[in-house]
C-alpha cells in the first residue's frame, strides 16, 4: 500500500483522508469548498485517484472534489478476506457516500468506475446531479449491454488476454506481479502520451501493487469478467426515469484499444439521447493522462453550462 503521505514528487499534493465505513480503510481526496457542489470521481483498472490529479487541481477552486480509491487500489486497503467483484465496489461506494452524506453529486467515471457509478446511481438516483462518462461503460439495464460487452471483448487485446490467461492459469501469476508490469499493462489498454512517463509517474502507478497481496483488486476486476462474477445493477423504473432526466456528457478517447467507442457510446446514448459526446482523436483509454487539459476543460465547461 502507498504511504498515506506520499505525493510522488509533489504531483499528488492532496491531503489524505480515510474512512472505515465500508469495512476496510478507504482513502479519499476531499478538496475544495465544503459548501459547494460535489464532483465525485471514480477510477478504474489498474489506476487510482492519481488519474484525476489535474482535474482535482482545477475544479477544487470552485467545487468540492471527492476522489475515493476503490478497495484494493491506490492508498486504500486491500483486505485479504473480501471479494472484488463489481457488486462489492458498488456497495463500498454506497456506504462511502452515505458516510460522507454527499448529495447533488456530479459523477465523473472512468473505465470500471462507469459500472460502479451507474450501479450507485441506480440505487440512489436522488443524490445525482449530473453524469459524466470518460472512456467508461454506462450499463443501466439496456437490453443489449451484454451483447455489446461481448462484441467489444472480441476485438480488445486486454479482454482477449484476460480470457486466455484465465483459461490457461496465468491470470493470477501475471496480475500478482502488476507492480513490475504496470507500464506494459497501461500500454495494452491504450495509453498514448509517453511524455508524462517519469520515475514519479511510474512510482505512482506501480507502488500500489508492490506485493501479490496488494494485487487482489486488480486481479478481481479482471477475473470477474473472465468468470462472469460481476453483477451489474439494473435500475427500477423510477430510478431510470430520474437518471434519464439528468444532464450528461460523454468524453471518449478514440484511440482506446480496450473499450471501443462503437460498442459503448450507444449504451450512453440509449439513456441520454440528447447528451453531447466529445470524441478525442489520438487520445487513448487513459484520456486523463493523454489529454488532461482538454478533458478538464470539457468537464469544467459542461458543469458551468448545466
Amino acid at each position: 500500500m502507498i504511504p498515506s503521505d506520499a505525493t510522488f514528487a509533489g504531483t499528488f499534493p492532496f491531503a489524505p483522508h480515510f474512512t472505515e465505513a465500508p469495512g476496510f480503510r478507504m482513502h479519499y481526496v476531499d478538496e475544495g469548498p465544503r459548501d459547494s457542489e460535489v464532483i465525485l470521481c471514480l477510477h478504474g483498472e489498474p489506476t487510482w485517484g492519481y488519474l484525476f490529479r489535474h482535474l482535482i487541481s482545477t475544479l477544487s477552486r470552485t467545487h468540492r472534489v471527492v476522489v475515493p480509491d476503490q478497495m484494493g487500489f491506490g492508498k486504500s486497503e486491500t483486505p485479504a478476506a473480501r471479494s472484488y467483484w463489481l457488486q462489492d465496489h458498488i456497495a463500498n461506494l454506497e456506504t462511502f457516500v452515505e458516510a460522507l452524506d454527499l448529495t447533488d453529486i456530479t459523477l465523473v467515471m472512468h473505465d470500471f468506475g462507469g459500472p460502479v457509478g451507474m450501479g450507485f446511481a441506480a440505487r440512489h438516483p436522488h443524490r445525482i446531479r449530473r453524469i459524466i462518462s470518460t472512456n467508461g461503460p454506462t450499463p443501466f439495464g439496456q437490453p443489449d449491454s451484454m451483447d455489446r460487452g461481448l462484441a467489444n471483448a472480441a476485438v480488445s487485446p486486454w479482454f482477449q488476454w484476460i480470457i486466455k490467461a484465465e483459461a490457461d492459469g496465468t491470470l493470477e501469476p501475471v496480475l500478482s506481479n502488476l507492480g513490475f508490469s504496470i507500464l506494459s499493462t497501461l500500454k495494452l489498454n491504450g495509453f498514448e502520451n509517453n511524455a508524462v512517463i517519469d520515475d514519479a509517474w511510474l512510482d505512482a502507478y506501480g507502488t500500489p501493487f508492490a506485493t501479490a497481496a496488494e494485487c487482489l483488486g486488480a486481479l478481481g476486476w479482471a477475473k470477474g469478467f473472465a468468470t462472469g462474477a460481476h453483477q451489474f445493477e439494473t435500475p427500477d423504473p423510477a430510478a431510470e426515469r430520474i437518471i434519464r432526466g439528468k444532464p450528461a456528457l460523454a468524453i471518449w478517447g478514440d484511440a482506446d484499444r480496450t473499450l471501443h467507442a462503437e460498442h459503448f457510446l450507444p449504451l450512453f446514448s440509449a439513456i441520454f439521447p440528447a447528451a453531447p459526446i466529445e470524441r478525442l482523436a489520438g487520445v487513448g483509454h487513459y484520456c486523463f493522462e493523454d489529454a488532461p487539459e482538454t478533458v478538464t476543460g470539457l468537464i469544467s465547461d459542461f458543469i458551468r453550462r448545466t
